[in-house]
């Protein structure tokens, strides 16, 4: 890493001074892997919808990751008050337009989770994520703060209608995510352990009505508890990985990508394995574990209760979407529709994800008293 002059006192050289150059490190990695892996499935999944450019989706993908990086770095900048005012913002915007689904959304493959704006989809849960998060931290460290306020009332207030409108979608995978996260920024802020028994007791009633309402959450179960069952879409990534091996078949030499439809987004773990072998992919296991724990740890070490709620959040958000998509591909989980983060393809799922580290490498910057001027 670049040393700078002690004398130079630039924002840059600031920022460069606090930031978390380990989490940045890995975070480029993370998207150089990403470009090879679209390099190696994007023209494969352009050919089977019929686009004439075999590229469509890698240079798609390249712009993605400049506009990531560009999100990611410049969030990261930002002062504790700077970072509550944005996620506050973002997280309005996306609820409305979460709200606003229903209504005008776009249904692909039986959900309706996209809205199309100016020729673009965007998927507005992937962006309320982050935003509630932050949002949910700061009310809950009021309550240290302001004594007499229901904070942790208005918080669940936040978090409850969001979930309401995921399920409409349905979109069971981030609902479960999105509920696990807010429940780390719960317990991590201080609260009562007497609570944990009725998110428990309502956690088990949503599972169940899950279970029951919606056909496709219950077919995936079933499948997944009966392995002769199993899913072709399953099969044929767990397949692809044991084809690997130690080493792979080589760049360009897989075959999963032919087979299933969704390999440049949910699947392309698969490919990784398929194509990379068992080395890549614990390589990129390796990667996002240590760029969660390390947030996290940086986070908990913080006096800050709101530092410490959103900051351990929003990194275990980061590290369990990891592992939820890896755990789907290799055959422990049952499939969720949920993108590999900074590696599969999709905007909205980058710009989220550069959002949710943003956040998180703003918090937890190591001089605490240097703001940017703002406090």
């Amino acid at each position: 890493m670049t040393t700078l002059a002690r004398s130079d006192k630039s924002w840059f050289a600031e920022w460069w001074r606090t930031v978390d150059h380990g989490i940045i490190t890995g975070v480029m990695v993370l998207l150089a892997a990403g470009m090879l892996l679209a390099m190696a499935a994007g023209p494969t999944a352009a050919d089977r919808i019929g686009i004439s450019n075999p590229f469509h989706f890698v240079f798609r993908h390249a712009f993605f990751v400049m506009a990531g990086i560009a999100v990611f770095l410049s969030v990261s900048t930002l002062s504790e008050a700077w970072t509550r005012r944005l996620a506050l913002l973002i997280f309005i915007v996306s609820f409305l337009l979460l709200a606003a689904i229903p209504v005008i959304g776009t249904q692909i493959k039986g959900s309706q989770r996209w809205i199309h704006i100016a020729g673009a989809s965007l998927q507005p849960s992937e962006l309320v994520k982050p935003a509630l998060i932050v949002v949910a931290g700061w009310f809950l460290a009021q309550r240290n703060q302001v004594k007499g306020v229901p904070w942790a009332i208005i918080a669940f207030a936040l978090f409850a209608p969001t979930i309401g409108l995921l399920l409409l979608q349905p979109d069971v995978g981030q609902t479960v995510l999105l509920t696990a996260t807010f429940l780390v920024a719960f317990f991590v802020s201080g609260m009562p352990l007497i609570w944990a028994s009725f998110f428990l007791v309502g956690g088990l009633a949503a599972a169940a009505l899950m279970f029951f309402q919606f056909e496709h959450v219950r077919y995936r179960i079933m499948t997944y508890l009966d392995p002769s069952q199993a899913s072709y879409q399953l099969q044929q990534a767990h397949d692809a990985i044991s084809r690997g091996g130690l080493l792979g078949v080589g760049p360009g030499e897989g075959r999963v990508k032919y087979y299933l439809p969704d390999v440049h987004t949910d699947f392309i773990y698969s490919v990784a394995g398929e194509e990379f072998g068992f080395l890549a992919c614990l390589g990129l296991l390796i990667i996002f574990l240590v760029i969660a724990l390390r947030g996290m740890f940086a986070a908990a070490r913080r006096a800050d209760p709101f530092v410490r709620a959103a900051g351990t959040a929003l990194f275990f958000m980061f590290g369990a979407q990891a592992m939820i998509n890896i755990g789907v591909n290799v055959g422990l989980l049952p499939t969720k529709g949920m993108t590999l983060p900074l590696i599969s393809y999709g905007g909205s799922s980058m710009i989220g994800t550069a959002l949710t580290l943003g956040f998180g490498l703003a918090l937890t910057r190591k001089r605490a008293e240097f703001r940017l001027g703002i406090r």
